[in-house]
């Protein structure tokens, strides 16, 4: 029998197909689906890190992707049906562990997505710079919704949002939050990228004032709640001239809204929904490299806005202050599950932790250590693994440790009376927070 078909190929297969029936059968009706020609396919593509069961990237002119090996677009794992890949499972995540390795393997630095199957499940994941998150659940897929599911991924990977959107954020307060999304929107368009930065604590308004821009009178109140007013019509750019190369920097900015600050948070829900600063947002996922919301402490209407509106929650700590370890966690176990359960693309994620403030001593770094360990072991009783969201290069063979660090807080936090980011100002914070970028975003 000739398949012609994604679900008569899926109908075809044995209940418990290998991974070699599943490859042979299904993932050539799969790519041909979400609408990549046979020459468009390389299989057991050489990663760098091993090989990967697919690679695809669409022909572009005379360079065939089959034929040059050059520029992957997606990378397909595939698994036999004997893989359960329920989400959740040790078997989905040392598979999901299998292709975030490919993804971020030498010669897989064009690739923008990533696909785990089995034929019984299917999760797509969205590799932009070095940070990967899911852009869909793992679902579950039978001959009745194989049709549509696979047409929602097409959607996705054929009109990707070109922005990372960053949420800053930590359930304590005085961690840096502000200070962070400050000068990362600085480095990062230092660094060629093109920013928007989102002032979404308008009771405080620290981004706002540290760069010496006017608050909103009520524009932005208006942006989010008039379904015909844009929310890119109330940026503020901020320029920074650099002489000695005689060009100019620039970020774009969502100042702090005072009409916000104003309202009651029983009246601002009755005119904010859940999604409403995601939806806000949505032309400018198109326009920049980088979003950064700036979201103030407390899980609280703004907090929960801006958490809903990320792909990745950035999480601001210090090593001397256990509640704001403790409050990362509470925002890992419970806040950001919250959000998640709400998308329906299993986001945001956080990323690991980073130590944002004064130099660390080795006797302070134990004790930091120490209660971290605390940490991660009462989660796990509560059924949640934190540890690679506090140590993320921590293995069984490699027992690392390592938190990044961003120090000489007192020198960067005192750049905000000059209205200039630190890392325009001082070499020592432009290293500091080109090493985070390049820690967390830049591959």
């Amino acid at each position: 029998m000739t398949i012609t078909s994604l679900r008569e190929a899926m109908q075809s297969l044995p209940e418990y197909a290998p991974e070699a029936v599943v490859n042979d059968h299904f993932s050539p009706q799969l790519l041909r689906a979400l609408g990549f020609q046979p020459e468009e396919i390389h299989p057991q593509y050489n990663t760098g890190e091993g090989a990967v069961d697919k690679a695809a990237r669409k022909t572009i002119g005379d360079d065939v992707f089959l034929n040059t090996k050059s520029n992957p677009y997606l990378l397909l794992e595939l698994k036999g049906r004997d893989v359960n890949l329920s989400e959740g499972t040790a078997q989905y995540q040392t598979t999901v562990k299998q292709l975030k390795r490919y993804l971020l393997a030498p010669y897989c630095q064009t690739v923008q997505w990533g696909i785990i199957t089995n034929s019984c499940h299917i999760q797509i994941f969205r590799k932009h710079g070095k940070v990967i998150y899911p852009a869909t659940k793992c679902i579950p897929i039978d001959a009745d919704n194989i049709d549509s599911v696979i047409a929602s991924i097409r959607q996705k990977i054929e009109n990707p949002a070109k922005a990372l959107t960053v949420a800053v954020y930590n359930n304590k307060g005085g961690v840096g939050k502000t200070t962070t999304t400050v000068n990362l929107a600085a480095i990062l368009t230092f660094l060629g990228k093109k920013v928007l930065a989102v002032d979404f604590d308008p009771n405080q308004q620290d981004l706002t004032s540290s760069l010496g821009l006017p608050l909103s009178k009520g524009s932005v109140f208006e942006a989010l709640t008039e379904r015909n007013v844009e929310l890119q019509t109330t940026l503020y750019p901020y320029k920074f001239p650099l002489k000695k190369l005689k060009v100019e920097l620039r970020f774009d900015v969502i100042p702090a809204d005072q009409k916000l600050a104003e309202k009651s948070e029983n009246i601002l829900r009755n005119h904010l929904k859940q999604n409403t600063l995601y939806r806000k947002l949505e032309f400018s996922r198109q326009e920049y490299d980088y979003i950064l919301i700036d979201a103030p402490p407390n899980w609280r209407l703004f907090s929960q806005l801006a958490v809903y509106a990320a792909d990745v929650i950035l999480i601001p700590t210090k090593h001397n202050n256990l509640f704001s370890l403790e409050n990362a966690a509470m925002a890992m176990k419970k806040f950001i599950p919250e959000v998640q359960s709400q998308k329906a693309d299993g986001s945001p994620i956080p990323l690991p932790i980073f130590f944002n403030g004064e130099k660390t001593t080795p006797p302070q770094l134990a004790v930091a250590q120490q209660e971290i360990t605390n940490i991660i072991k009462t989660a796990k009783k509560e059924g949640f693994d934190l540890l690679s969201y506090f140590y993320p290069r921590y293995t069984n063979a490699k027992r690392d440790l390592h938190i990044h660090e961003v120090p000489s807080y007192a020198n960067i936090a005192s750049s905000a009376f000059s209205r200039i980011p630190a890392v325009y100002r001082d070499r020592s914070a432009h290293e500091y927070y080109k090493d985070l970028a390049q820690e967390y975003f830049l591959q």
